[in-house]
């Protein structure tokens, strides 16, 4: 017998969640003030949760270890959020939505969450729109949408090239005039280093003020997890460097289980790595690939000339060009989905066609030229320019393009000092999002009662591979429109508890063991920097947990990260003091949780024979090189369970995935 118990309403598929909401128990509006909530992560989904709550007149403490909720790194998605609104009339619905959603994850999306996720995906536009979010709008004045990869629909609500840090500025105005009503307490520049259970309840956190250094005790009737995805495990990825995976990873450690560690989403659309010192990698927006066309050379001969720089791009002629995602999934095209269009530019670069002079010849062209002089024509058309010409005819193509895309063609030129106007982008795959997370059930709480977690800290909504534009619905989704019901009927029955307490035992216990670890790491008499152990676990998990994974190498890597572990802990060295701030000291304490995540990210990917999403075993494989799923073995969600220091101990629980509404079939793109 399972110890998941997923909580999944029963009856009809598109009907759980309204009679779910129908039957839950309620806190009363004047019962509200009574109870408190403390909300770890102030990003779309944090902040939406704690605005939310806050209106409805729970007492909400808000913590991030930014300097103000606005750098929260949902500020840096660019695309879009999707809703299934239907707004070009192209075939669009709820139903739609939920199965792109289900394939694109390769079939191990829990269904009722997806369909849940969908149902309420055209209610956070509407909101959005309310709180003066400025989406994209055509001609006549109506919303905009572009497609993203993985469905032949639009269905993507955009801001230009900056959709998150809208979306975001509308949560924190919302946030922010609850912050001005007392209802939230905002604690900026802290974080959150424990997680304190009372009587099998989570009641509150131990937190760090990043400023001053105290160790502070924080307690709640209910703790809420919305800190984000584990990217920079590798070190290398397309999150914010300070994105971490502490707060998960240590309510992981006092008894919520981890799922599905091994699914991590690489991105197809990145800058590619320029050298050995870099520290952060820059995503060019899959929307781009609405408008560019992605292609190396197909000469091999013309790649090394480009790499050496013999020659352009911009004059292989297009005959010598090989548009591999339109030749492979010529349905599709260049809007396959991530894990897809990943893996296709890692074989082309695998097979010597790489265009970038780095260490590894990796990078493909995202080219704009065919886009820029197709709208140039259409505009000639539209403003009665008889024989246009060529300069003409791209000047007007050019501005089209300005208008969507301008602030990420201006991004990539500060970047690179190419123009992409004229020379096609250089693009390749990196760590971007992360599937996996904390295993929740229905209603977003995990295995430890009291502890829920939503956006992109949970598991539950994308399955092996998250679509793009997505993990904005998602977060706003669980913020907005679903963790607020659901809480409820977990706080229904705190109404009489008061408040709680840190004077207890269990607050002294878990402040005295992070007090305990502070004073190990700066008294360490170690001889290597944090980030020298970050870059040793980022170059095992990207050569042997990345793209590509084979028997061999996780095992290897399980073997390799021990070695790095037993190192850190002895030759870590932590320059400062424990009082004021001490940026090292933060980086010490995620470095440690990375390290151990690390570890159970290849014991996930070893145990999962099979290839699905972006989990892709070399040895799971068809013979054309598309993924190989083993539906019989492994249709389940992996949810491990902690059993102590040694990662390797860890404990497999299984929630069956089973799907009612769908065929469960091969995914194709072609």
């Amino acid at each position: 017998m399972s110890k998941l118990d997923s909580k999944i309403p029963a009856g009809p598929l598109k009907d759980k969640w309204k009679n779910h909401k129908d039957h839950m128990n309620l806190v009363a509006p004047n019962n509200r003030d009574k109870i408190d909530i403390i909300v770890v992560g102030t990003g779309l989904a944090g902040g939406s949760a704690a605005a939310t709550l806050a209106e409805q007149g729970y007492n909400v403490k808000a913590f991030c270890y930014q300097d103000s909720p606005r750098r929260a790194h949902s500020i840096a998605a660019q695309g879009g959020i999707n809703a299934a609104k239907n707004y070009q009339g192209d075939g669009d619905s709820t139903y739609r939505l939920f199965y792109d959603t289900i394939k694109g994850g390769d079939y191990r999306a829990r269904e009722a969450n997806v369909y849940r996720l969908a149902e309420v995906s055209a209610n956070i536009i509407d909101q959005c729109v309310s709180q003066g979010v400025p989406f994209g709008r055509d001609y006549g004045g109506q919303l905009d949408n572009r497609s993203f990869g993985g469905v032949q629909v639009k269905r993507t609500f955009y801001a230009k090239g900056q959709t998150g840090q809208q979306l975001l500025l509308g949560a924190y105005s919302s946030l922010s005039r609850q912050i001005g009503k007392g209802r939230v307490k905002m604690y900026n520049r802290h974080e959150m280093l424990e997680l304190v259970i009372v009587d099998g309840k989570a009641r509150g956190i131990i937190a760090r003020n990043l400023v001053t250094g105290e160790i502070e005790r924080h307690s709640a009737h209910a703790v809420v997890i919305a800190s984000g995805g584990y990217g920079n495990v590798y070190f290398l990825s397309t999150n914010a460097m300070g994105s971490n995976v502490s707060a998960a990873w240590k309510i992981h450690k006092k008894g919520a289980y981890f799922a599905n560690p091994c699914y991590v989403q690489i991105h197809p659309t990145c800058i590619p790595v320029h050298g050995t010192q870099q520290s952060k990698l820059t995503l060019m927006s899959e929307s781009l690939r609405n408008s560019g066309r992605i292609w190396v050379p197909k000469n091999i001969e013309d790649s090394v000339a480009i790499r050496e720089g013999k020659l352009r791009p911009e004059n292989i002629k297009e005959e010598d060009r090989d548009y591999y995602l339109e030749r492979r999934y010529p349905a599709f095209g260049n809007l396959v989905p991530r894990d897809v269009a990943s893996r296709a530019g890692k074989e082309r670069c695998d097979a010597g066609y790489g265009i970038e002079n780095n260490d590894t010849k990796e990078g493909v062209y995202l080219d704009f030229s065919t886009e820029i002089m197709k709208k140039g024509k259409e505009a000639a058309i539209e403003k009665h320019i008889n024989n246009p010409t060529d300069q003409q005819i791209y000047d007007l193509g050019k501005a089209w393009i300005e208008e969507k895309y301008g602030n990420l063609f201006v991004m990539y030129e500060k970047i690179t000092a190419d123009d992409p106007y004229k020379t096609p982008m250089k693009i390749y795959p990196a760590v971007h999002y992360t599937m996996g997370g904390v295993w929740v059930d229905y209603n977003l709480q995990s295995t430890i009662p009291g502890c829920f977690v939503v956006g992109e800290a949970n598991f539950s909504d994308h399955g092996a591979n998250r679509l793009g534009a997505s993990a904005l619905m998602q977060g706003l989704a669980d913020g907005y429109f679903v963790l607020p019901y659901t809480i409820a009927d977990y706080l229904s029955a705190d109404i009489r508890t008061g408040e709680i307490p840190t004077n207890s035992a269990e607050f002294d216990a878990a402040e005295k063991e992070i007090k305990d670890k502070v004073n190990f790491f700066v008294n360490n008499k170690g001889t290597h920097s944090v980030d020298y152990f970050h870059k040793k676990l980022g170059h095992i998990m990207w050569n042997k947990v990345g793209m590509g994974r084979t028997p061999e190498g996780l095992r290897e890597a399980i073997a390799e990260i021990d070695e790095v572990k037993k190192d850190f802990w002895q030759n870590v060295k932590v320059m400062g003091e424990t009082e004021g701030m001490n940026t090292e000291l933060e980086k010490a304490f995620r470095v440690a949780d990375f390290i151990e995540l690390g570890q159970l990210m290849a014991i996930d990917a070893l145990h999962r024979n099979e290839s699905c999403g972006g989990h892709f075993r070399e040895d799971h494989a068809t013979p054309e090189g598309e993924a190989e799923r083993d539906d019989v073995n492994f249709k389940y969600v992996g949810a491990w369970e902690y059993q102590g220091d040694d990662i390797k101990n860890e404990v497999l629980h299984k929630e069956d995935l089973i799907y009612e509404n769908i065929e469960v079939k091969a995914r194709s793109y072609k």
